[in-house]
């Protein structure tokens, strides 16, 4: 491990010096290729000059103490002794979370498609929900959300809902909300008081780019409608609504929520890339060893992962066996707690699993 961060530090001097070189701003194919390379070394490279500089003082304290005799300096040389151990302690496993296999997709944007499941009106509800509480959390943390389509039902929920999230690092989070969110309550349609189970499933797609997939004109239909539903001026009395088929997956894609027809169809096809995209990654998750797996799933749809239980006022995260007492705030999208539990449960998975492999 400690040779490869060596040659990771050289190479981030070397890229340095690249960077302070004359005109190499005007090279912008080379300027940005060698700003994302240090950027991508710069948490590395820093948490190992952390990891150097908390040994040297661990050599520092053991040398004090050889040489100390004065009782209150042995003291105070012990405490830093012990302070240093602890922060190599902390620094290395941050560096081996750091030099973890990074996930290609971590950094794009997502497709975020949520569809109400088993309980018919109040999943419905319940989706819309669960759209509402992503959509604060995006904006908490400063990312543009994008309506793509929604197809409302009678009392203000989603059957179905697709929006688009642009922002940083967006899929490196929220990637494991893939799956069935299972909802528990009393409905307000319900007179005798009973509990109702109600389901919703997520799926999180990374964007994916023209170089990602190419998509074949030959194998789309395009047809143009009139928007349904809601919406503002214009939007039901031109035809600017799209309606995408992929036929050789059978994909269809509804694209409505902008007035001018190149929008939606623009729209449509970033989510049919995508889309596509996501079948390919699932293709290759299925094709890999067992072992290879993350513990921690972020594609299966089919999986219960968490429950919403309001008469107890808790929700469950079920692959980590986590239960926090405050939905009100979660379903306001404070989920940071959630995704940060995720996030760990994942990395120690993968590591314990490269301390059997090593």
């Amino acid at each position: 491990m400690f040779d490869r961060l060596d040659d990771m530090l050289i190479h981030y001097e070397e890229i340095m010096q690249e960077l302070n070189e004359p005109g190499v701003a005007e090279d912008q194919g080379r300027f940005r290729r060698l700003m994302k390379e240090q950027s991508d070394l710069a948490p590395v490279v820093e948490a190992y000059q952390a990891y150097k500089r908390a040994k040297q003082d661990i050599e520092d304290s053991l040398a004090l103490l050889n040489e100390e005799s004065d009782e209150e300096m042995r003291e105070l040389a012990k405490e830093e002794l012990s302070d240093a151990r602890k922060r190599v302690g902390e620094l290395e496993q941050d560096l081996k979370i750091l030099l973890l296999p990074k996930d290609p997709n971590d950094e794009k944007n997502i497709i975020l498609e949520i569809r109400a499941g088993a309980g018919g009106d109040e999943a419905a509800l319940f989706a819309s929900e669960l759209y509402r509480m992503y959509v604060s959390y995006a904006e908490s943390q400063h990312w543009k959300v994008e309506l793509i389509s929604v197809n409302e039902s009678g009392i203000g929920g989603f059957k179905e809902v697709v929006a688009m999230i642009t922002g940083k690092g967006a899929y490196s989070r929220m990637k494991y909300e893939s799956g069935v969110h299972r909802v528990q309550r009393v409905p307000e349609t319900e007179s005798g008081g009973r509990i109702h189970t109600s389901t919703a499933t997520v799926a999180v797609m990374p964007e994916a780019e023209d170089v990602d997939v190419q998509v074949d004109l030959n194998d789309c239909r395009i047809d143009v409608m009139r928007a349904s539903g809601n919406g503002g001026q214009c939007v039901n009395t031109t035809d600017s609504a799209v309606r995408l088929t992929h036929i050789p997956t059978g994909i269809v894609i509804y694209s409505q929520t902008e007035k001018s027809q190149l929008q939606n169809k623009e729209k449509a096809f970033r989510l049919l890339r995508s889309k596509l995209y996501d079948l390919e990654m699932e293709k290759k998750m299925n094709a890999e060893a067992a072992e290879r797996r993350s513990q921690i799933g972020t594609g299966d749809r089919s999986e219960k992962i968490r429950t919403y239980n309001f008469p107890q006022g808790r929700v469950t995260e079920h692959r980590i066996k986590l239960t926090l007492y405050k939905i009100d705030a979660i379903m306001n999208g404070d989920i940071q707690e959630l995704l940060d539990s995720l996030i760990a449960a994942d990395q120690a998975a993968k590591l314990a699993k490269m301390g059997e492999t090593a």
